[in-house]
């Protein structure tokens, strides 16, 4: 069993419970107060959302192979309600996605590539990590 053979959801839930144990992987105190970009209208309500987010963002890296901030930002935008004006697409928001890989990195679960193109990929270590939940 393996990140294609489980729903997504059951994989990142233990995934998440599976990033608690990093010592790495901690919220940030102003995580709670955050949006999680311009298209929503109140931060998280789920205590667990960072690990969750992690947990996502990791399955993103593991079934892309290379992948950077800014391709992360658009999987994590969404439609901005705009009264009565149609809604538009907006961006997720950087800062927490960029946190999330930077304690990734420090967990050694990621590295950061310049060729074939700029990003980051999973180090040995981390594909470990996401082929052991099951």
């Amino acid at each position: 069993m393996g990140v294609y053979d489980i729903n997504p959801d059951e994989y990142n839930t233990k995934l998440a419970e599976a990033l608690k144990k990093i010592a790495e992987f901690e919220v940030p105190a102003w995580a709670i107060f955050v949006k999680t970009g311009t298209g929503k209208a109140r931060p998280p309500a789920d205590k667990d959302f960072w690990f969750n987010r992690a947990a996502s963002i990791l399955r993103q890296v593991y079934i892309r192979k290379i992948i950077g901030v800014n391709k992360l930002k658009t999987r994590y935008g969404n439609n901005k309600k705009r009264g009565s004006s149609p809604p538009e697409f907006r961006k997720g928001a950087g800062k927490i996605i960029r946190v999330i890989l930077q304690q990734a990195e420090k967990a050694g679960l990621l590295e950061k590539v310049k060729m074939p193109k700029a990003g980051r990929k999973l180090t040995v270590k981390g594909k470990k990590l996401l082929d052991e939940i099951k």
